[in-house]
C-alpha cells in the first residue's frame, strides 16, 4: 500500500507541474498534448485511489484511520486537479471565441448598401414606449372627460324636462298621483345618471392604474 500511495502522490505532483507548463506555454510543447497528459494522470490517480480504498480495509485496524485520511487527501487533490483542468478548458474556449469574433470583425467589409440594425441606445426605445403610453392615457382621460360632460348636459336637460312637466301638469291640472309618478321616474333617471357617472369614473381609474 505504501508503494502505491507514494506513486499516486508522485502523480499528483507531476500533474501540478504540467499545469505550470500550461501557464508558461512552452513553444516546444503543444497545449493539447499537455492537456491529454494531465487528463491521463488524473484518471490514473482516481484508479489508484480506488485500489487504495480496498487496501485500507485489508490493513491493520490500528492503521486504517490514518491510511484513510491519506487516501482522502489524494482524492481531494484529484478533484482539485479536475476542477482546475475544467476551468482551464473554459478559459481556452472563451479565448478562442473572442479571437474568432475579433478576427471576423477585422476582416468584415462594410459597404454603403449593407443593412445593419444596431441597437445603440435601449433607453431611447424605452422612452418612446413610455411616451406612447402617456399619449394613450391622455386620450383616455380626454374621452372620459367628454363622457362626463355629456352626462352633465343630459342631467341638466332632464332637470329642465322635469320642471317643464311640472309646469305643464300644473297648467293642465294633472292629478297628484300622476305628478308622483312623474317625480318617481325623474328620481330613477337621476339615480341611473349618477350610477353611470360612478361606473365611468371607476373604468377611467382602472385604465389609468393598468396603463401605469
Amino acid at each position: 500500500m505504501e508503494t502505491l500511495y507514494h506513486q499516486t502522490n508522485k502523480l499528483v505532483q507531476e500533474t501540478q507541474h504540467l499545469f505550470s507548463q500550461l501557464d508558461r506555454r512552452p513553444p516546444n510543447l503543444e497545449l493539447n498534448t499537455i492537456e491529454s497528459n494531465i487528463l491521463a494522470k488524473i484518471n490514473l490517480i482516481n484508479s489508484n485511489c480506488e485500489r487504495l480504498d480496498v487496501l485500507c480495509l485489508k490493513g491493520p485496524i490500528s492503521q486504517r484511520q490514518n491510511a484513510k485520511m491519506r487516501v482522502d487527501q489524494l482524492k481531494y487533490d484529484s478533484r482539485h486537479l479536475s476542477a482546475a483542468l475544467n476551468s482551464w478548458k473554459s478559459q481556452q474556449m472563451r479565448r478562442l471565441q473572442e479571437e474568432a469574433e475579433r478576427e471576423d470583425l477585422l476582416t468584415r467589409q462594410f459597404t454603403p448598401n449593407d443593412h445593419i440594425d444596431i441597437m445603440i441606445d435601449h433607453t431611447m426605445q424605452h422612452h418612446t414606449q413610455v411616451s406612447n403610453a402617456n399619449h394613450g392615457i391622455d386620450n383616455l382621460l380626454q374621452h372620459g372627460s367628454d363622457i362626463l360632460d355629456n352626462l352633465r348636459s343630459q342631467r341638466i336637460t332632464l332637470k329642465g324636462a322635469h320642471k317643464r312637466l311640472i309646469d305643464i301638469g300644473n297648467t293642465l291640472g294633472l292629478s297628484n298621483t300622476t305628478m308622483r309618478l312623474i317625480e318617481h321616474r325623474a328620481r330613477q333617471d337621476g339615480l341611473i345618471l349618477v350610477g353611470g357617472i360612478v361606473v365611468t369614473c371607476l373604468i377611467i381609474i382602472l385604465v389609468i392604474i393598468y396603463m401605469t
